[in-house]
């Protein structure tokens, strides 16, 4: 007979695996289940359209930023952990983006594709950088999928380095359409987006990886002997 693990215990070692994808989902829907909550209660401030495309659009560009980070966070300090979680980020990301979008289109211009041709095209030149970055994000959300990555093979990595041309037209977009007296939060998002980007560079990462293997190496011990002998260096870990 096998000893079958205690329940309680199985439920405790998966949460333990598992405590970051419990907190990236519950994290991304939260924003959403806060809108509709408070707009089944008409609770949504005097505008509450514009709350819509406030949280809905501020929402998607943090988990962009999240996304993004997961790379740089590993460079960094090798923890690997939120590399599992790159596609749901992404993914949330890309819905939110959809709502934001579905708001202005349907809320605010009301479908109305003339209104929205001369009113918001015309006038908001930053709606068409959010729509630039929406069908890139688009793209990276269809093909996401393992089935896809094997259809595409190589050109699928070349595809999904959409993402970096679609967070900096996100920032644009965010710049863009605040007031000057806003415009401190957008260059706070771009710094950081800069800083994520930064990261990635080959010279400056293979520099961070380096350093980080290096502090790793443990130390070496000499030991005593008769005649004196050469130390060879032990081999570094590759990344």
């Amino acid at each position: 007979m096998t000893n079958k693990e205690p329940v309680g215990t199985s439920k405790k070692n998966w949460l333990r695996e598992n405590w970051l994808r419990v907190l990236t989902h519950v994290g991304a829907w939260l924003p959403g289940m806060w809108l509709a909550w408070n707009w089944l209660h008409n609770n949504l401030g005097a505008d509450p359209v514009t709350t819509l495309n406030n949280v809905t659009g501020r929402t998607a560009m943090v988990l962009l930023l999240l996304c993004l980070a997961a790379t740089p966070l590993y460079i960094v300090t090798g923890w690997r952990q939120g590399l599992a979680v790159r596609r749901a980020l992404g993914l949330y990301a890309f819905a939110y983006a959809a709502l934001h979008f579905a708001n202005f289109i349907v809320l605010d211009y009301g479908l109305d594709l003339q209104f929205i041709l001369d009113d918001g095209i015309q006038t908001k030149p930053y709606i068409l950088v959010g729509l630039t970055a929406l069908l890139a994000l688009s793209a990276l959300a269809i093909t996401s999928t393992k089935g896809w990555q094997k259809r595409l093979r190589r050109q699928w990595t070349r595809l999904h380095a959409l993402i970096y041309p679609a967070g900096v037209l996100v920032m644009l977009h965010f710049f863009w359409q605040a007031k000057a007296v806003e415009k401190i939060e957008p260059l706070l998002y771009a710094t950081l987006l800069g800083l994520l980007l930064l990261v990635r560079v080959t010279p400056l990462r293979k520099a961070i990886v380096g350093r980080r293997q290096r502090g790793k190496t443990p130390k070496r011990l000499t030991i005593a002997a008769p005649e004196p002998t050469a130390l060879t260096t032990p081999p570094q870990p590759t990344e």
